[in-house]
């Protein structure tokens, strides 16, 4: 899955132009390096996002194309 459409789904990132955009800015990081919105996401992935003067790391436990709101939580793990 594409990493833009991965934090949108997961609701990481609200929308999925600003997840683009922070991904062109290069405040996105997949294991340690800038990910661009098309990189591919799989399970076990540690995806780091910079937002202003705080990070929020994550690890990848599952991939779905949809999520209802309740589930979107369950796609991450909170480091």
């Amino acid at each position: 899955m594409r990493l833009d459409k991965y934090l949108k789904v997961s609701r990481l990132i609200k929308r999925r132009t600003v997840a683009n955009d922070a991904c062109d800015a290069g405040r996105v990081l997949i294991n340690g390096k800038v990910a661009k919105a098309g990189a591919n996401v799989k399970v076990g992935d540690v995806i780091e996002i910079q937002f202003g003067s705080s990070t929020v790391r994550a690890e990848v436990t599952s991939v779905a194309d949809h999520a209802k709101k309740e589930e979107a939580s369950d796609m991450y793990r909170l480091l």
